[in-house]
């Protein structure tokens, strides 16, 4: 017999906030946030989602709701789900096994946003060099992405989820906390990356503020204790969670340690499409969307196939099969850069740095071809590139790099004899919808760019 349609676990009205859906969503990691659902192994579920802001981000022609955005609200996550085997449910210790068989947009909101916020709130990777809330709106058709607000570039998308991950333990949650105050108190101090890198803050510690927790009810004695030990869901850990991870589309499997009974796994973050880094930070194509999953779990394998890096067996980290699914591009523009800053000052081996300079370059070329270069940072962020550590030994430089499909392009975009085509074919207009930034923090020029 055909196998039956994909049972519908999680479904969301996107008319209704995501605390008002029937069955609550949540924005924080915590072992005691309980199931909304049930499945069982070899079960093909479906899972749908809102976008990652909860639909603050509309398809308008302004870029006010980025930048006033409430980033305490964000990464709303549909589950937890509890994975049972017959009987007997996920146990800690074990290895849950996700295969992503299916995935999309939700029928009837076929588009996406990418875009960069204020850098007074929450900022990007390139935040001193584009401090401005900045937005662009992409159409679906089919596997195609385009924009209004970048026009003369078209690609197809590796559609993803950005967030998938199981609840961790009490033990593991403390850990996190612990590490994470400890950066975001005496990072500035302690960390030299901070005076390249300015995204803010160091680490989004626990917060009542914004706080959502499924099915416990806010203003509960128990809301109130979880809501201050959860931890945001910004950063990608030990147990998956917002890993980014543009390959993990249909035919996938993601191996998560389990440290709850039961697993508890949750998904959220849709993506169309996203390039290697999101480095807009709000990077992706956001949009709202479905997943058609099926777990298997691996009794004992954590300790069987994971080996610990840190002073617990609990700091582990997931293993990704990418599925054979994704778009096939032959020819590839690549721009390097190395661990010195934009001021010459050099850094030893630091591939953070490198990675930054590679899409500074890989933006100041493409805006000789008539775009802005606040198109090109969403465009970057958004679109099939591959973003490469390619050397790591050789010191004292890193070496980054960015490689960019030629074919997304309405245009030849590779140097030639000659100066760049100049003319009003290459002029592209509109710009993506952009704020003004009210800040008075300095931005970072390159001193060669007058020259």
């Amino acid at each position: 017999m055909a196998p039956p349609t994909p049972r519908l676990v999680v479904s969301v009205d996107l008319k209704k906030k995501p605390w008002e859906q029937a069955l609550p969503l949540h924005n924080r990691w915590h072992p005691e946030i309980p199931p909304v659902a049930h499945v069982k192994v070899s079960e093909v579920f479906r899972v749908e989602m809102v976008d990652w802001t909860g639909s603050v981000i509309k398809d308008d022609d302004s870029a006010a709701d980025v930048k006033f955005i409430d980033l305490s609200t964000v990464h709303y996550l549909s589950g937890p789900i509890r994975v049972v085997d017959k009987e007997t449910p996920a146990m800690p210790g074990d290895l849950l096994a996700v295969e992503i068989c299916n995935l999309g947009p939700l029928p009837g909101d076929e588009w996406g946003y990418t875009a960069t916020f204020d850098r007074e709130n929450g900022g990007g990777f390139l935040t001193d060099h584009f401090p401005c809330a900045t937005k662009a709106i992409w159409y679906f058709e089919g596997i195609y992405a385009y924009s209004p607000h970048i026009p003369g570039v078209r690609f197809p998308g590796l559609t993803h989820p950005g967030i998938i991950g199981t609840a961790p333990s009490m033990e593991l949650l403390n850990i996190w906390n612990e590490r994470e105050r400890e950066v975001e108190e005496n990072g500035h101090n302690s960390l030299k990356l901070c005076e390249v890198l300015h995204s803010r803050p160091l680490a989004n510690l626990p917060s009542t503020k914004g706080c959502h927790l499924g099915k416990i009810k806010k203003g509960t004695a128990e809301w109130e204790k979880i809501a201050k030990e959860a931890a945001r869901t910004i950063p990608g850990r030990e147990n998956g969670g917002n890993c980014d991870i543009k390959n993990l589309s249909r035919g996938s499997k993601i191996y998560l340690p389990v440290f709850v009974e039961g697993a508890n796994l949750s998904t959220g973050d849709m993506h169309f499409s996203q390039g290697d880094g999101e480095v807009s930070f709000c990077g992706a194509i956001e949009m709202s969307g479905f997943l058609e999953l099926k777990c298997e779990i691996i009794r004992g394998g954590m300790k069987e196939y994971l080996t610990p890096m840190g002073p617990t067996p609990l700091h582990v980290n997931p293993i990704f099969e990418i599925g054979p699914v994704e778009p096939r591009f032959s020819e590839w523009l690549v721009f390097e850069g190395i661990s010195v800053d934009e001021s010459g000052r050099q850094h030893f081996l630091d591939a953070s740095v490198a990675y930054k300079r590679a899409v500074l370059n890989a933006i100041d070329y493409l805006s000789k071809f008539g775009y802005s270069k606040e198109q090109v940072y969403l465009l970057l962020s958004c679109c099939p590139c591959e973003g490469r550590i390619s050397g790591i030994v050789d010191a004292p430089n890193a070496v980054a790099t960015l490689a960019i499909p030629t074919a997304i392009f309405d245009q030849d975009i590779r140097p030639k004899a000659g100066k760049v085509p100049i003319g009003p074919r290459l002029v592209r207009k509109p710009d993506v919808l952009r704020c003004s930034y009210d800040g008075n923090l300095p931005t970072t020029k390159n001193p060669a760019a007058s020259m």
